[in-house]
């Protein structure tokens, strides 16, 4: 780069950062002075670039103006070459928004002045995010009623619900904006509108509490239906413990008895089992009233319907009788397991609610010790939320955790216990190794997911640590099924983003351990688990995206003399199990030459020990001889891990390819097989 073009290069880069940053701060005159010396040009591509500023927000000086409500700055911007409908990414109320334009960044910000002139400007009221989102829906979940007004007067769709068919009035409502709520229904909004769920916004209301909310919506035609999981808004009310809103709901004619009881029972249950409304004296309250309106009518008394048993919560069977309900006062751990009982015989196995306030009952057993019976929860929950298809990295990583603290404190561990979990690990990456593909064919962004497998995998290997720990609790079918576990695992090749197989996260010190138990047991590099692994088929040669085997890993450890017993036997597994002490990785090192301690050396150089195959394929790679298309399919991978081709030689072996093809194909296959 010559001194004139680096010199230009630098002087866009200031004016990039001092353009955005006279933006983001509210400077107008600066900001007007710097680009009025500039060419319209220049001007052009400063205010439609895109910045990452150090919060993680793509912004554009335009949207970062109107994220901050900058109106003087807008202004300037405005009298300039800038693209109104460009769109950025910013976060707003912990929420990360994608396809965000520099109205809906106004709107959700709550800045009605520069609203305004954004509209006067000629910006889209409608032009919605990357989830359907407008700039509507994003006052609406402020609750600026001036914001809203002012777009609707302009042309905006009140109608246009997101990518979840979740309409501006269901958000109102949920958000509890009472004065919103009236203005949408009064200029036509839908009551009875459904999103994919099934849920109206009747639901959302309801999910809020706010009784005026739900009492226009019903006064403008809103009538109770259920949403996919078969509840009404009366019990969408009663499992977020929002009593008022239940209180209302009995009082209305729509409502049978048998719906009025079983909104309080289960408002009473979730008392018991809500982390942040827990209220044990609430829970007896409005489980003895529901089971009073059950006896209301000596002739008539209303049973509760059978539920079958769950041994997670002691195999508990209900209260039947006023007696029996009053008598739960006196035994806190009957009154949990009646709460339990009555949330999912009401809620049913298939809602996704049920689980939390297991888990958060299992937590509450963990933290006064009581590790079975939080295990017992746990892994009821688990089933749950499997058999649901609802992601579960957070739980196998709270599994993780006990099990670790368990073996830390020598609490006794059942060996089935760590099976189940590990079996439930293998199912969830199978769903995000399907998941994942899915989305590849739709064309749907995946990072998400890989974050989640990544997450994982980490997961898992805590769970093969501690599945080390107490291997020699289980019997020869205990161990055979668990092989076949890791085996399965093994063969879905699940690695990190750097492209990490679970062989080389378990042989790296700098693999991440989650600092809450389980460091106390789960230690890198571990011999155990390495043997694990390999005895299961993990590959020895897998590389990473530096395509480093795991031989190149263990070679690098930081503290091998400490632990020089530990890598010399992991080197020796490796060995014995067929790794390629020749592979090269990106660097071109092969594990000796990349070892970054003596010791690692030494203990390598005992194994030096080449046969003539990996001779050969060394030197077809270092003297670029083709062989693709030459040699079966399985000797090109072979001859790959020996070395690495830059561009122009590869350019260079293509050629040679096609012109030797039939040249080497004899003699390069017959020594490659010796």
């Amino acid at each position: 780069m010559s001194c004139e073009l680096l010199k230009n290069y630098c002087s866009n880069l200031i004016h990039e950062s001092r353009v955005f940053y006279f933006a983001r701060d509210g400077m107008a005159m600066s900001l007007y002075t710097i680009l009025a010396d500039l060419d319209l040009e220049q001007v052009r591509k400063l205010l439609n670039k895109q910045v990452v500023d150090a919060e993680g927000q793509r912004c554009t000086p335009l949207i970062i103006a109107a994220h901050h409500g900058h109106d003087k700055v807008v202004k300037v911007l405005l009298k300039f070459p800038v693209d109104l409908e460009q769109e950025g990414l910013v976060k707003l109320n912990s929420f990360t928004v994608k396809g965000a334009s520099a109205l809906w960044c106004a709107a959700g910000s709550g800045h009605l002045n520069v609203v305004k002139t954004l509209v006067k400007a000629g910006a889209d009221v409608n032009h919605a995010t990357h989830t359907m989102s407008t700039p509507l829906r994003a006052a609406c979940f402020e609750g600026r009623l001036d914001i809203v007004q002012y777009l609707y007067d302009h042309g905006a769709d009140i109608h246009k619900a997101n990518i979840f068919n979740n309409s501006c009035l269901m958000l109102a409502a949920y958000k509890g904006h009472l004065d919103v709520v009236s203005y949408l229904l009064e200029k036509g909004a839908d009551p009875m509108q459904h999103a994919k769920c099934e849920g109206t916004v009747l639901h959302y209301a309801a999910e809020n509490g706010n009784v005026e909310v739900i009492k226009e919506l019903l006064n403008h035609g809103a009538v109770m239906t259920k949403n996919n999981y078969g509840l009404t808004p009366v019990l969408v009310a009663a499992e977020r413990t929002r009593a008022a809103a239940v209180e209302y709901f009995v009082t209305r004619p729509e409502l049978s008895l048998e719906e009025k009881i079983d909104a309080l029972e289960l408002l009473g249950a979730s008392f018991a089992c809500d982390k942040d409304n827990y209220d044990l004296t609430k829970a007896s309250h409005y489980l003895e009233r529901s089971m009073d309106m059950r006896y209301s009518d000596p002739d008539n008394i209303i049973r509760k319907p059978k539920f079958t048993p769950i041994p997670a919560y002691q195999n508990w069977i209900e209260s039947q009788t006023p007696e029996d309900v009053r008598a739960l006062r006196l035994n806190g751990n009957s009154l949990y397991n009646e709460a339990l009982t009555v949330r999912e015989r009401i809620l049913g196995s298939n809602n996704p609610e049920v689980p939390a306030a297991v888990v958060y009952r299992g937590a509450i057993f963990a933290d006064h010790a009581n590790f079975h019976r939080c295990i017992d929860l746990w892994l009821h929950a688990l089933h749950l939320s499997q058999s649901n298809r609802v992601c579960v990295s957070k739980d196998l990583l709270r599994f993780a955790q006990i099990f670790s603290q368990m073996i830390y404190l020598d609490e006794y561990l059942k060996f089935s216990h760590v099976e189940e979990v590990l079996a439930a690990a293998v199912l969830e990456f199978e769903r995000n190794k399907e998941r994942i593909e899915i989305n590849k064919q739709l064309g749907e962004d995946t990072t998400s997911l890989q974050e989640r497998v990544e997450s994982n995998v980490i997961t898992a290997l805590y769970i093969l640590v501690i599945l080390t720990k107490v291997m020699k609790l289980c019997d020869e079918t205990e161990g055979y099924r668990v092989r076949q576990l890791i085996f399965r695992l093994n063969k879905l090749r699940v690695t990190s983003r750097q492209g990490q197989t679970l062989l080389h996260l378990c042989l790296d010190s700098e693999t991440p351990v989650d600092n809450f138990h389980t460091n106390d047991v789960c230690k890198f590099p571990c011999l155990a688990t390495a043997k694990l692994l390999i005895q299961c088929g993990a590959d020895v040669n897998a590389m990473d995206s530096s395509r480093n085997t795991p031989l190149h890993v263990i070679v690098c450890v930081q503290k091998p003399i400490n632990d020089y017993l530990t890598v010399h036997s992991i080197i020796k597994e490796l060995t014995e199990a067929g790794a390629h002490i020749d592979t090269v990785n990106k660097d071109g090192k092969t594990p000796f030459e990349a070892a970054t301690r003596g010791v690692a050396e030494i203990i390598l150089s005992m194994q030096r020990q080449l046969s003539l195959k990996c001779m050969a394929a060394k030197v077809v790679k270092q003297n670029n001889i083709p062989y693709q298309g030459l040699v079966p399919k399985a000797l090109e991978s072979f001859i790959e891990l020996h070395g690495t081709v830059s561009r122009r030689k590869k350019k260079k072996y293509m050629r040679l390819v096609a012109r030797h093809r039939k040249l080497y194909r004899s003699n390069l296959h017959e020594c490659l097989q010796l």
